[in-house]
This record gives C-alpha cells, structure tokens and sequence, in this order.
C-alpha cells in the first residue's frame, strides 16, 4: 500500500528507468495511497517542488493516484493549477482545458496568472467573458481582471467589469474598490477613481495609499497632501504612503515638507531606509527636485543598495542642476560597478551636455550609447542631440539630425530648432517654415511656438509682425500660458502670477519691487525689452511688464518676509527669460542673497551676482 514518489530534477524518462542511483539532489516521499492523508502528503510535495519539471511529474503522479471523479480532485488540480500558472501559463491552460466543470477559484487563478504576465494581460479580461458564462465570479475575480485592465488602459472593457461586480453586490468591497480606483486612475479617470474612493462605507490603509498616489500620478500634488494629511487621522502611513507624499513634495519643491517625510520615515521605521530600496529613490527624486542636490548625495552616498533607478536619478538630478562633470563621474562609476546604463541613463547624459552646450561630449555619448550599449535611440534621445546643435548655434548639424532621423519629428524637436533660430538671430523666413512645421504637428495647439514665433520678431525690431502673431492668436483663441511662480515661506506656499495683484500683500510686495529696482539700475541693469514682445505698448510699458514677471513679484516677498541669508527657493511653471536671468544675477549680488529658482527646464543656483548655469540655459 505504501508508494515511495521521488522528484527528479532534469531526468530524463529513460535515465529515470535506467538509473537506480540519481546523481543529482533528489527528494524523496512516502505516501500511503489508501489512507485519508492522500491529499495532504500530495500538497506536501506541491511545496517540494522548485521547478515546472518537477510540478509535471507531481501532475503525473496525481494523475495516476487520483481519478478525476474522487473527491479531492478538484482541489488537488487546482492546487497544481496555481503553481503552475506562476512558471508556465502555456502548461495551465493545457491543464485547465482538461478539467470539467472548473470552479471559482480556478478560474481566478488563471485570470490572476495572465493578469501578472505582462505578454498575455489582454486574456485576462477574455477569461473573465468565458467565466462568467459558466461560474458566477467572487470578489477575488475583479483585483485580477482589473489589474489586467489597468495595465492595458481598457477603459471599456473595465467598465463593463466594474457593471459586474456592482450587479453582483461586490460595490461595497474593499479590496474590489481599491483595484477600481487603480483602474480608473490609470485609465486617466480621476474623477470616477475619486467618486469610487468617496462612495466606500469602509477604506483600508490600501484605499488611502491607492488613491493619494492616484492624485501624485495625475500631477494633482496639493490634494494628495491634503488627503494624506485626512489619511493620518485613521491610519499610520506606511512605506508606500510615504513614497507617495515624497513623490508629491518633488512635484511642488515643497522641501520643508519633504525633510519632515524624510525625519518621519526615520522615527518610524528606524533601520527602514536600510532596506527599502524605493523609499531611498522617493528620497533621492525628491531632494533633486527641490533644489538639495547636496543632500541627495548624503543620502545616496549612505544607500545600502541602489539599483539601476538610484543611478539614473542621480545622473538626471546632477543635470537639471547643471553640475556635468559630477553627472560625468556618476555615469563613469554605475559602468565601474557593473550596473548597465539604459535609455534613461542616456536621456540624463545627453540633458547634462546640454545644459552646459558640450556638443562634443554629447555627440560622443550618444555614439558610445548605439555602438557600445546597443541602445536603439529614440524620440527623447533625438531630442536632446538637436536641442544640443541648435542651442549652440549649430543650426545645419541640427537639421541633418532631423533627416536622419527613422522617426517623424514631433513638435518639441521643432520647437528645439525654433528656439535656437531665435537666440541665434537666424534668418526669419526659415523660422516662419519652421513654425509652420510646429503648427502642423500634432500636439502643436500650445502658445510656445507662437511666443517663439513673436519673439524672433521682436529680436529683429520686426514690432508689427509681432503684433500680427498676437492677434493670430486671439483669433484662433490660444492663450498665453501665464507665468506662475512658487515661494515657500515657513512651510506655506505662495503663488504669484505675472502682473498678479491678488496677494495679501501686494501693496507691500510692489512697494519693495520699487526699491529693488532703484538699487538695480543704480548696479547698471539695463532692460532687455524684447522679452516683453507681446507687450503692445512704448517702452516704459515694456519695462513695466518685465518689472512685473511672477518670479520677481515671488523675490520680492522672498525677500520681505525671509530672515537675511536665508536662501530663496522658486518654482515657476515657464523658461526664465534672460531679462529676468540677469535680474536675479543682480539681486543675488545686491543683496547678498542665494536665489534657487526652478524652471521647465532646468534649476538655477544664483550666488553673489552669477549663476551655475554660466548664463547657458
């Protein structure tokens, strides 16, 4: 009565018959066949089991012990079912095909095995269509479905499992609402996420989680704090609550709030940064972002582990914050300990070059990147190169690259070009066909190529083909985007617009923009008035107008309500424009201040009258 099963690794039938002696690790169970522990010594060996090989001869075993109509059939298939489906979908579903009348739970298992691998998600919502068909799904069906769902951003075909599970009552589930604001968020339907988050009777930490970094991935910062700081007076955030709330503050520079996740992770967690390797990256993205290069480093340098991310945060952040060479050395030693540089690695190095208008060094980086890493450049990498030759003059170069290019130009490359006609004082008639290009791309219904557009002329003193692309624009109602700057005072963000009169104090702020620039003039500033180009007026309105940009108004308060030598930190939404980069060079000097300012593009660090830029932006 007793059967003595022996898993083999990587036999074949014939040496199995041949061999009485295996020569490589085996092991080795007793089972009784007729006692009523048969179903637990086979799940005893399910656990054995370390390969699909071994899981086939266990099949084959069942197989042999346990006809399909004995009562631990069922469980036992599906058992082998669901280890199987974590190696080998192809062998599942071959198995699946063979069971009559499959219940709940194997149907589920299935479904959750195409939704974690990432070549058959698709067939997960497919299985569902044919379950629910045969067998009524539970509430641990639609985590699974609506993972695969999220994945492939099928809004319709989610919906239509989300109308199941609400006709089935799962509505008010837990676990089945926190996969549909998953779903829904990554579908880009932030509001119906939203609307499943505030319809729950009962949330768990996981509701809070999944919905607050719902909010950071839509770019919704100041509501994901806002539901963090909600979050608090029912749970304790967890790891991946604070990633999130780190991911927020990098998105706002809210670098006091930032300090205070990161002091709070470590009273919390204690050795916890020594382990969680994407709280550690949070961090790193997080002080980059908000102008601490310098503490990012801290943390970096005492990281237990990095990872390929680790390094290409690091390499990203040194080249917003113009520091190449310390890009360089990070580059030179994630290569000296083995860690392979992807497509992002390479995104960061070419935006270092850049930013610092090394065309050598660029165009070196990005053959070392094809030829030595077999890295197939793309639309970002291609970018990079012509905003590189075209921002350093190089104008045909650029435009060779453009023709040799295996894919379509988009607008950002044209508007590259655009750009680097306009700092070059390049012949107006190709600008003009170069705008059209833009305006002809998709994605072109943005102002920037219509502000680039005014602003050549206005370079050229061309003041009435200016005002004819302004009135383009009012006619094709396109807006200007507003300038829009960021200062925090003492853990409170406030926001300027250009020309803004809506502050608290801006009586007081205007007063003191008055005093800022008689001590200016009286250091030699002298207006750049051709960045005031869609300003229809004489030239004291243009001096008005740049006066009055949202990064000066921002200084200023910085400036009344900061204690002397505290540095300024400003987030704007736009390019500094040179009138207001020599601007703050000035007041740098002036007053004897350190001015951080973040732009769309790239940080300035402005001290005692330069800046780290080496006015190359």
């Amino acid at each position: 009565d007793n059967l003595t099963f022996t898993l083999v690794e990587g036999y074949e039938k014939k040496k199995m018959l041949l061999s009485t002696t295996p020569t490589r690790p085996t092991t080795t169970l007793t089972i009784n066949t007729n006692t009523s522990e048969h179903r637990r010594h086979i799940l005893q060996i399910l656990t054995q089991c370390t390969s699909i090989s071994q899981l086939k001869q266990v099949h084959a075993y069942t197989l042999r012990t346990t006809p399909l109509d004995h009562p631990d059939a069922l469980f036992l298939y599906s058992r082998i079912l669901h280890d199987a489906s974590m190696n080998d979908l192809d062998y599942s579903f071959k198995l699946f095909g063979n069971l009559e009348n499959p219940n709940s739970f194997i149907w589920n298992t299935l479904i959750r095995g195409c939704a974690h691998n990432n070549d058959r998600k698709g067939e997960a919502f497919l299985l569902f269509q044919r379950m629910v068909k045969s067998v009524e799904p539970d509430k641990h069906t639609f985590p699974f479905v609506l993972k695969g769902c999220a994945y492939l951003f099928a809004l319709s075909e989610g919906k239509q499992a989300h109308g199941v599970a609400v006709k089935l009552g799962f509505d008010s589930d837990v676990y089945v609402n926190n996969s549909l604001i998953h779903f829904y968020s990554s579908c880009g339907c932030l509001k119906d996420a939203r609307k499943v988050f505030d319809k729950m009777s009962e949330r768990s930490l996981v509701s809070w989680n999944v919905m607050i970094d719902a909010l950071v991935q839509s770019g919704d910062f100041e509501n994901a704090l806002r539901m963090f700081s909600e979050m608090q007076k029912v749970f304790e955030p967890d790891g991946y609550t604070m990633q999130s709330v780190l991911d927020a503050c990098a998105g706002l520079g809210a670098l006091s709030l930032g300090m205070w996740a990161h002091a709070y992770i470590l009273r919390k967690y204690e050795s916890f940064l020594d382990f969680d390797l994407l709280v550690n990256n949070c961090l790193l993205n997080m002080y980059c972002k908000c102008g601490s290069v310098d503490i990012a480093v801290q943390v970096f340098e005492r990281m237990s582990r990095r990872d390929l991310n680790s390094w290409n945060t690091m390499i990203i952040g040194f080249a917003m914050h113009g520091e190449v060479e310390a890009a360089f050395r990070c580059f030179d030693q994630m290569v000296s300990k083995r860690v392979m540089p992807d497509s992002i690695t390479f995104v960061g190095i070419l935006s270092a070059c850049n930013h610092r208008g090394l065309v050598d060094e660029g165009r070196s980086y990005f053959d070392k990147m094809v030829s030595e890493y077999k890295i197939r450049p793309v639309l970002e990498h291609y970018g990079c190169l012509v905003d590189l030759l075209a921002r350093a003059g190089r104008i045909d170069k650029a435009l060779d690259v453009v023709s040799n290019m295996p894919m379509k130009p988009d607008a950002a490359i044209w508007r590259s070009l655009l750009d680097g006609f306009c700092k070059k004082n390049a012949d107006i008639e190709f600008s003009e066909e170069v705008a059209r290009k833009i305006m002809e791309s998709e994605g072109s219904d943005t102002s920037g190529v219509y502000v680039l557009l005014s602003r050549v002329y206005a370079t050229a003193n061309r003041w009435d083909e200016a005002a004819m692309i302004r009135k383009l624009m009012t006619d094709k109602g396109i807006r200007k985007d507003p300038g829009c700057s960021l200062i925090e005072i003492n853990g409170v963000f406030h926001e300027f617009f250009a020309g803004d009169t809506s502050h608290l104090h801006t009586r007081e702020i205007y007063e003191f923009l008055d005093v800022i620039e008689k001590r200016l003039q009286a250091a030699g500033y002298v207006p750049d008035l051709s960045h005031a180009s869609t300003v229809d007026e004489l030239d004291s309105g243009k001096r008005q107008s740049l006066k009055l940009h949202s990064e000066r108004l921002a200084i200023a308060y910085g400036l009344l309500k900061l204690k002397p030598g505290t540095p300024l930190r400003i987030f704007k939404n736009l390019r500094i424009c040179s009138d207001c980069h020599n601007v703050t060079k000035l007041i740098s000097k002036v007053f004897n201040v350190e001015i951080i300012v973040r732009d769309r593009v790239r940080f300035h660090h402005f001290r005692n009258g330069s800046c780290t830029c080496k006015d190359y932006w």
